[in-house]
C-alpha cells in the first residue's frame, strides 16, 4: 500500500492527568499520560499496543475530547495541520473523526440497533448499513432488536457498523474485536484496511498483537502512559533484532509462540512513576542515566524510540 507523506493526526507531548482526592482529603493531580508522542497518516492502520492501564484508551478520549472534567490535557494535538481545541473536538466527533468504543453501553438501550447505526444525517445509509450487517453475519432481524438482545459479540458488530458507516476520515477503533470469532474479528479488521487504503487513517487499540500484525502499517508500543516505541510492523515480525526498546522486545517474547517469557516485576501506578525512564526498574540494561533522566524520543531506523541505548 502507497504511503503518503502528508500526517492527518499529530500529537506530540501529551500528558494527561486527574484532579483527584487522597486518603487525607487533599487534592493532588495524577499524571496518567506523559510525554506521548504519535502520528498518524492518511492511508494506514496504527496499532496501539500495550498492557493493561498504559493508557491506550485515555489517548482516545483524549483525541475525542471526551476526558471527565477533571482532567487537565497539555501538550500539542493537531489534525490536519490545524489545532484540534475542544471547539473542532465537538465539531469533528462523530463526522470526520468516528469512535468504536471498547463498551457495548456505548448502544443507547431504549433505541433499535438499526437506528441508531443509521445516525441521524439524511438520507439515512440504511442499505449501506445492512450491507454491513450482513458482511458482518447478522441476521436481518437484528436491525429491529434491542441492545439488550443482543449477545456480546453482535453488539460488537454493531458498534464496527457503525463507525464504518460514517464519511470519518480518522476511525479510532478501542479494542473492537472481543467477543468475536476469529472469522468475524478478521472480517473487521479486513474492512479497516480497505478504508485505509481508500486513504483513511485508523487507530486500532488493541491487547491481541498478533492479529493487529496482519492488517497494520506501524506499532505504537504504551508504557505506562508513555509511547515508548512507535515501529514498522514488519520488525514485529522479524523480532527483537529489529526491534529498538527493551520493553518492545520483552513484548514480542511474551507472545505464546515465542516462548511466552514473561519479565519480572509490574507496570508502575501512574502515582508512582519512577523518576527517570519508567522501564528502568524492570530493564536488565539500565543505568544510572535510565533511573534518573527522561529520556527523549529520538528516529532510529525508520522508527520511533525513547530509550538512551537503543541503536
Amino acid at each position: 500500500m502507497e504511503q503518503k507523506n502528508e500526517t492527518l493526526l499529530e500529537i506530540h507531548d501529551l500528558s494527561v492527568s486527574f484532579r483527584m482526592y487522597d486518603g487525607t482529603l487533599e487534592q493532588k493531580d495524577l499524571q496518567v499520560i506523559s510525554n506521548l508522542h504519535l502520528t498518524v497518516r492518511p492511508g494506514e492502520i496504527v496499532a496501539v499496543a500495550g498492557s493493561s492501564g498504559s493508557g491506550k484508551s485515555l489517548l482516545a478520549s483524549a483525541i475525542l475530547g471526551i476526558l471527565p472534567g477533571n482532567a487537565t490535557v497539555r501538550g500539542h494535538l493537531h489534525y490536519k495541520g490545524k489545532e484540534l481545541t475542544p471547539q473542532m473536538q465537538e465539531t469533528l466527533r462523530g463526522s470526520e473523526i468516528a469512535l468504536v468504543p471498547q463498551s457495548v453501553a456505548f448502544l443507547d438501550p431504549l433505541m433499535k440497533v438499526g437506528k441508531q447505526a443509521d445516525g441521524h444525517k439524511k438520507p439515512y445509509p440504511t442499505e449501506k448499513r445492512r450491507g454491513l450487517f450482513k458482511r458482518f453475519a447478522l441476521p436481518e432481524k437484528t436491525e429491529n432488536l434491542y441492545p439488550f438482545q443482543l449477545s456480546g459479540g453482535m453488539a460488537r458488530r454493531v458498534l464496527v457498523s457503525t463507525a464504518l458507516i460514517t464519511d470519518a476520515q480518522l476511525i479510532i477503533a478501542d479494542e473492537p474485536t472481543p467477543g468475536m470469532s476469529l472469522g468475524q474479528a478478521m472480517e473487521a479488521l479486513q474492512m479497516f484496511r480497505e478504508m485505509a487504503n481508500e486513504g483513511k487513517a485508523v487507530i486500532l487499540i488493541t491487547h491481541d498483537i498478533d492479529l493487529a500484525f496482519e492488517f497494520a502499517d506501524r506499532v505504537a508500543v504504551f508504557y505506562a502512559g508513555t509511547t515508548v516505541e512507535t515501529a514498522p510492523v514488519k520488525d514485529f515480525k522479524i523480532g527483537p533484532d529489529a526491534l529498538r526498546h527493551p520493553y518492545s522486545k520483552a513484548l514480542w517474547r511474551a507472545l505464546p509462540q515465542n516462548g511466552f517469557q514473561s519479565i519480572d516485576g509490574f507496570q508502575p501506578y501512574a502515582g508512582n512513576l519512577p523518576k527517570g525512564c519508567l522501564f528502568a526498574p524492570r530493564c536488565p540494561f539500565a543505568t544510572e542515566q535510565c533511573r534518573t533522566q527522561v529520556p527523549p524520543a529520538r528516529e532510529i531506523r525508520d522508527g520511533e524510540v525513547r530509550c538512551f541505548h537503543a541503536t
